[in-house]
């Protein structure tokens, strides 16, 4: 970041700074170092992991575990860090920690990418971010390791503890349990406590977002002082995890014993927001168990957290205004706070893109790959919502549906609307046009 810097949008900022990390992701997968067979992978899978990493996605086309070396897996762990915390986050809170002048457009670069209210004291906030991240993946790891290292032994146990907690904070989603099975992620400790409460709780935390936690930490129990961001993500998350698992917990698990049950349904409505991991086979679901998990995938996380999606304040805004509609009410209000106009008019765009691509390419590749569109539907809805799960088919598509899901993947983690902003040149002049009344509905 230098003098082109200040040529440079916000929005462009990001974006640049996410493909940068992709390319060097890419260039040290290929490296023969890279992978256990010495030889390197081919371009278009170092691409596509590479992505996938620093999108905090968790597709994958190679098994991570039996084909990726212990350097390939420590590069991958770093892209998921960077990813998931934000490049631009990551970079800043690096000058203020050697202490390098922060500029302004950087601390605006960053004010964007934590969807902060505020550039007051962002650097500040970058910095107590990554430090209290770091201590949560730590203390994650460490309620893991006696899990894993009674299971695989010291050294690979603590690898394995460090590597899935921060996986899971990040919401990446990424595994390494390859060694109990090929693409088999969580499945083996499916009925292990321990194992599915940390990467639960660790997923949830990095999901709710960078500012609610600020807000939790100030005001910890008075909910009242809270910000309406925060209310909502917080409600509008408890309600989409307690209404899912009821509905895993009474359809979709019934012959399981009441503890696994209860620990798979939590599970499944968990790791859709959007991390990836799976305990339960997603094949196995019913129809409808699929289209819940589909709809999971689109909704996301918190704007300015580790998890991806359309997001839960865009489901909580649209929902709130379609309750101002049915009762003829002019604006949209939300625990006793009125929303802007614009964010309403940004929610309802950031919906359209995400159901137009999410259908789309799930269209595409199914008539590229003759699947059937539920399959690829389920794929496109994990790619563009950074979630990781899959029915399976990703490791053997071709180039064209790969490039979908790469441009999928890259979406859902820079944000849309940053995406928009950063190819258009700039703020048009809108004219002030006559109005005429639109029938809708």
């Amino acid at each position: 970041m230098g003098r082109v810097e200040r040529h440079l949008s916000t929005s462009r900022i990001i974006s640049i700074g996410f493909t940068a990390l992709i390319l060097l992701g890419t260039l040290l997968l290929a490296l023969p170092v890279s992978t256990r067979d010495g030889e390197g992978a081919c371009f278009s899978d170092a691409l596509f992991t590479s992505v996938s990493a620093v999108c905090v996605t968790g597709l994958v086309v190679r098994d991570t575990a039996s084909y990726w070396s212990g350097f390939g897996q420590a590069v991958l762990l770093v892209l998921i860090q960077i990813g998931g915390m934000g490049v631009v986050t990551a970079v800043v809170a690096l000058f203020a920690l050697t202490g390098r002048r922060v500029s302004l457009k950087q601390r605006a670069a960053v004010q964007e990418a934590l969807s902060a209210h505020a550039a007051s004291g962002i650097v500040r906030l970058a910095g107590s971010i990554i430090c209290a991240a770091l201590v949560i993946e730590l203390t994650g790891a460490a309620v893991m390791a006696p899990v894993f290292c009674g299971r695989y032994g010291l050294r690979a146990g603590l690898w394995y503890s460090l590597f899935h907690a921060v996986s899971a904070f990040c919401n990446a989603g990424f595994d390494l349990m390859g060694r109990e099975g090929e693409f088999s992620s969580l499945t083996a400790f499916a009925a292990q406590p321990v194992v599915n409460l940390t990467i639960m709780g660790l997923i949830v935390t990095g999901g709710i977002g960078f500012l609610t936690w600020e807000d939790v930490r100030r005001h910890r129990g008075h909910l009242r002082r809270y910000s309406m961001q925060s209310k909502v993500i917080l409600a509008v998350t408890g309600l989409l995890i307690g209404l899912s698992a009821l509905y895993f917990f009474s359809l979709e698990f019934t012959d399981l014993p009441l503890g696994e049950r209860v620990l798979l349904s939590l599970f499944q409505a968990v790791t859709p927001r959007t991390a990836g991991f799976n305990t339960a086979d997603q094949a196995a679901l019913s129809g409808t168990g699929r289209a819940l998990t589909i709809a999971l995938m689109l909704t996301g996380g918190a704007p300015g957290s580790t998890a991806g999606g359309m997001k839960v304040t865009t489901l909580g805004l649209l929902a709130a205004t379609a309750w101002a509609v049915f009762h003829r009410r002019e604006h949209t209000c939300l625990f006793g706070r009125r929303a802007e106009d614009g964010a309403v008019r940004a929610a309802a765009t950031v919906m359209t893109m995400y159901l137009t691509l999410f259908l789309l390419g799930g269209a595409v590749i199914s008539r590229a790959e003759g699947l059937d569109l539920e399959t690829c539907l389920f794929e496109t809805a994990s790619a563009i919502g950074t979630v990781g799960l899959s029915l399976g088919i990703t490791p053997g598509l071709g180039a064209l549906s790969r490039g979908i899901l790469i441009f999928l993947m890259f979406f859902g983690r820079v944000g849309g609307l940053t995406l928009i902003f950063a190819a258009l040149s700039g703020q048009g002049r809108e004219r002030l046009l006559p109005v005429e009344k639109l029938t809708i509905g």
